[in-house]
């Protein structure tokens, strides 16, 4: 399986494809020019404009144009859209383009992608509309996809196209350069040979650099690698991104259960993989959960109202201990106008440390080995800062309200919060790891409830106890 894709075009007139620049991507005129086509009714001179561009690029395009000139657009396109392109759309724009072409022409699409993307496109339709379409899809291509399919979603068997090259090991190079070029249905792309045993179980990987540097009469089990990364197909993806990253492979072997070699993963849909992570994680962080632009705002407002309500919760306790100290603020005012700058202050520096702590967590530079040191780190961190903050804060609180005792408690009460911001900005992450949580969707809450408690509740009590 595999479609071909069109390089841009370079224009001549208004009529062609405006240039993309150096960098790559969709541009702004781009998007204007087959919008404006759209909106004179100009079908075929927008159809024209899309078809230059990468399959890449085609869909960001149709997310950057409006529902009804996307509507428009595809309908345009019906029959000569890039099979590629389906692969690259996301989220809500993408169920919508499958629900516009119908079963048939998604299954017509599906058939000539690799596995990997094939299974992309399927995993945005409920389960109705997937059958509908694997019931068009021809039956090999459809008992592929469907042993796909049966992985869990964010696992390394999602993520694998079933399409590689096994060859024996007593094969020669000659053999092997034959057998290649005599086989129809290779891999589009691939950057190594597997090696297997007649049990279909791999015991070595050559590659194609090494290949290609052999002589014709060398037998493969002299220059394969007999000690390669092969990844188990219910492995996390994450997991599988942090195999890449860490022995820099350009792809790598999936084996089932039993150990036979079923699949291959290809480093730019572990690419993928890392960027969805990051921006799910920047998301996570800040309680919006999947719901990105291209949602409804039914389901953006569904996503991210439960933490929202979460933070009102803390909220109200963070307005309880100032409630504990209100004769405290009757008497001194200045009181009342320092101290959110000393919870604010631990709020920020504790999501710069929760920050890197779900980083370092995700990336296993932060384990159950090293966590002690990196504690005691962060603690250091947050002491110096927290030192340099008081002198800062307590002189110009002193010389704000004329009150150098004022600008004492306040520096002390900046020092403590800091403080606790560092250790909960490194404990509560590897809490909610190790309870099975993931840190990115819970930390930023919990923490700023404790900077927060913290920050009001020392403040406010060395202004009882020393100033009145």
């Amino acid at each position: 399986m595999g479609s071909a894709m069109t390089e841009p075009a370079t224009p001549v007139d208004n009529d062609s494809p405006l240039p993309a620049e150096e960098h790559g991507g969709v541009t702004d005129d781009q998007v204007r020019a087959v919008a404006e086509a759209l909106a004179e009714g100009a079908i075929e001179r927008a159809v024209a404009l899309v078809q230059e561009l990468h399959a890449a690029d085609q869909a960001q395009l149709l997310h950057q144009v409006d529902a009804a000139q996307r509507a428009a657009l595809v309908e345009a396109l019906r029959g000569r859209l890039d099979a590629e392109v389906l692969a690259n759309l996301e989220g809500l724009v993408q169920e919508e383009v499958l629900e516009q072409l119908g079963p048939a022409m998604v299954a017509n699409a599906v058939t000539e992608l690799e596995t990997d993307d094939a299974v992309h496109v399927l995993a945005a339709l409920d389960e109705e509309e997937r059958r509908d379409v694997l019931d068009a899809v021809p039956t090999l291509e459809r008992a592929q996809i469907e042993q796909s399919l049966a992985y869990p979603e964010e696992s390394a068997g999602r993520l694998m196209q079933q399409a590689f090259i096994a060859v024996p090991d007593f094969w020669t190079v000659g053999q092997v350069i034959d057998y290649l070029r005599n086989s129809p249905g290779l891999p589009d792309e691939f950057y190594e040979l597997f090696v297997t045993d007649p049990a279909q179980r791999p015991v070595g990987t050559v590659s194609l650099n090494r290949f290609l540097k052999a002589k014709r009469d060398v037998v493969v089990r002299d220059i394969m690698d007999a000690d390669p990364t092969f990844l188990p197909a219910g492995m996390d993806r994450e997991e599988v991104a942090f195999e890449f990253q860490q022995y820099d492979l350009p792809s790598a072997g999936v084996v089932d259960a039993d150990g036979r070699l079923i699949g291959v993963i290809m480093f730019d849909d572990v690419v993928d993989v890392v960027r969805e992570e990051v921006e799910e994680d920047l998301l996570l962080l800040s309680g919006v959960g999947e719901a990105g632009l291209t949602r409804s705002v039914t389901e953006t407002t569904r996503a991210r109202f439960p933490w929202l309500f979460v933070n009102v919760l803390t909220a109200f306790l963070a307005a309880a201990v100032i409630g504990f100290f209100e004769g405290t603020i009757e008497q001194m005012v200045a009181a009342a106008v320092l101290m959110p700058i000393v919870a604010s202050m631990g709020g920020n520096a504790a999501n710069q440390t929760v920050a890197v702590a779900v980083r370092a967590l995700a990336t296993h530079t932060l384990t159950t080995s090293n966590a002690a040191r990196i504690v005691i780190n962060e603690l250091l961190v947050g002491g110096a800062n927290g030192v340099l903050f008081a002198l800062i804060v307590g002189l110009v609180g002193g010389v704000w309200f004329g009150s150098p005792a004022l600008g004492l408690v306040f520096g002390l009460a900046m020092m403590i919060n800091l403080l606790a911001a560092a250790l909960a900005g490194i404990l509560i992450p590897l809490g909610l790891d190790r309870a099975g949580i993931d840190p990115a969707v819970a930390s930023s809450v919990f923490v700023t409830t404790v900077t927060d408690v913290v920050g009001f509740f020392v403040f406010l009590s060395l202004v009882t106890l020393l100033l009145l």
